[in-house]
């Protein structure tokens, strides 16, 4: 019997990561839940059951990044990680729009949402590669589409998904024809610790594309997209 594929999802511990790491473990894969706490990620790792492990891992410290898969290798007994999904991410904006800047807020927004996720693909794409099998999945916005910005609302949100779009197009570019798939997830306006208790749709919802595109078979040459319920959104 073949061992399952394993996912790691950052910002595991609670709401639309949380919910992804539990229908990936549904589909029958071996989850790391990442969290900066690790009793957070071990919390959900207890509703989910043995399929799903803990792991510290704070996307924004380039150590805690290299700690937290060197760890993974030995929880999997030198197995790789299969499957990404960069589901961490931070939202600071107040009210300030452009022209105004808060180079503070902007640095540390570009700091998780852009160079976190960077990070970790840096880290386990390679493995990916040699294997020839991998799903990368990043969570972004339509926030972040050019095509439908026409607003300054949440400016340093905006341009992180807008260079997290930006690195989704690259990766696919340079992995295509090694298997390994890329691809960008919008979870929609969503009640969570970002989204807030007014959202509309429930983790459940927020959490299907990204489980969908991080679930794509083999075969499947689904990469360097943009998706919303699972339909393609413009760049």
């Amino acid at each position: 019997m073949s061992e399952p594929r394993t996912a790691l999802v950052t910002g595991g511990a609670r709401g639309i990561g949380a919910e992804i790491c539990r229908q990936l473990a549904d589909r029958g894969l071996r989850v790391l839940v990442g969290a900066r706490k690790r009793e957070a990620a071990e919390e959900v790792c207890r509703g989910i059951g043995p399929a799903a492990l803990p792991l510290a891992l704070d996307v924004s410290s380039p150590l805690s990044v290299t700690e937290a898969v060197r760890e993974a290798g030995e929880l999997l007994g030198g197995g790789g990680i299969d499957v990404l999904v960069n589901n961490a991410g931070v939202s600071l904006d107040g009210e300030l729009r452009p022209p105004y800047l808060d180079e503070e807020v902007l640095r540390a927004t570009l700091d998780v949402n852009l160079l976190g996720a960077w990070r970790v693909a840096e880290a386990v794409v390679p493995g990916m590669v040699r294997a020839g099998y991998g799903r990368v999945v990043n969570l972004s916005s339509s926030y972040g589409s050019l095509a439908l910005m026409d607003s300054g609302r949440h400016p340093a949100y905006r341009v992180s998904k807008t260079a997290l779009n930006a690195l989704t197009r690259m990766l696919a570019g340079e992995l295509a024809g090694t298997g390994v798939l890329v691809n960008a997830a919008d979870p929609g306006w969503t009640r969570s610790g970002m989204g807030g208790a007014a959202a509309p749709r429930g983790p459940e919802e927020g959490a299907d594309t990204p489980v969908w595109l991080a679930t794509l078979p083999e075969g499947d040459g689904t990469t360097g997209g943009l998706f919303a319920e699972r339909r393609p959104l413009p760049w």
